[in-house]
């Protein structure tokens, strides 16, 4: 099965990372489960909104994988740690994987190039299933709600967002997403944005909703009566 189970299933990144382990073969090499917890809790950390603990974690995975000296497995790990960014509207360049790309194999080129909105229409065969069918689908809500896994939906709506072509009802299925796992950072991301257009659209109804359980994800006291 694979070690990184769960939290990180959601990019398919998990059979590009080879840190699978069959339970009927022999025992897993001690760096593989440490690296699959270490990673388990740094993406958990990372959408509860705990960047301390994320940047624990992430150090403790990055240095059992650096134990290999295989840079294909760090670079893999790096994506990861960018698509949790990417799903919470963290826009910005995944910087420590530029370093390990000459190295990388072309799926990871592409999803990195992926993830930057910068994808090779050449290149969309090289993704992980659930990012094609999402990337050719475009900016299709009910698409990225049959990908399933919850993760998957944030990362493909994150690069929709990216590219301009978020509709509103791509942004309300992310933040349903992010609602139904408890996960406060991308949801107040997402919330967030939610809100700016309805400011910009002079909507103050939806904007006083929206403020309002944006200060109640922010601070559960703030939904208790006084």
């Amino acid at each position: 099965m694979n070690i990184l189970s769960r939290v990180l299933s959601f990019l398919t990144l998990l059979a590009l990372l080879s840190l699978a382990a069959c339970s009927s073969g022999p025992k897993a090499p001690d760096w593989q489960m440490e690296a699959k917890t270490a990673m388990e809790r740094a993406v958990a950390a990372y959408l509860e909104g705990n960047s301390r603990v994320e940047a624990q974690e992430f150090a403790r995975a990055r240095s059992e994988l650096s134990s290999t000296g295989r840079s294909d497995l760090m670079a893999r790990a790096e994506l990861l740690r960018c698509a949790s960014r990417v799903a919470s509207l963290v826009l910005e360049p995944c910087a420590a994987f530029e370093p390990l790309r000459p190295d990388a194999p072309a799926a990871e080129r592409a999803y990195a190039d992926y993830l930057a909105g910068q994808l090779q229409p050449q290149d969309m065969a090289l993704l992980p299933a659930p990012q094609r069918a999402a990337a050719a689908a475009g900016a299709d809500a009910a698409a990225l709600k049959a990908m399933g896994d919850p993760l998957s939906q944030l990362v493909a709506a994150g690069v929709m967002f990216h590219a301009g072509r978020a509709s509103p009802a791509v942004l309300q299925q992310a933040v349903d997403t992010a609602s139904g796992q408890g996960w406060r950072r991308p949801l107040l991301a997402w919330l967030g944005v939610q809100l700016q257009l309805a400011e910009k659209g002079g909507d103050t109804e939806a904007a006083t909703r929206l403020r309002r359980r944006i200060a109640l994800t922010q601070n559960p006291a703030a939904g208790s009566k006084p």
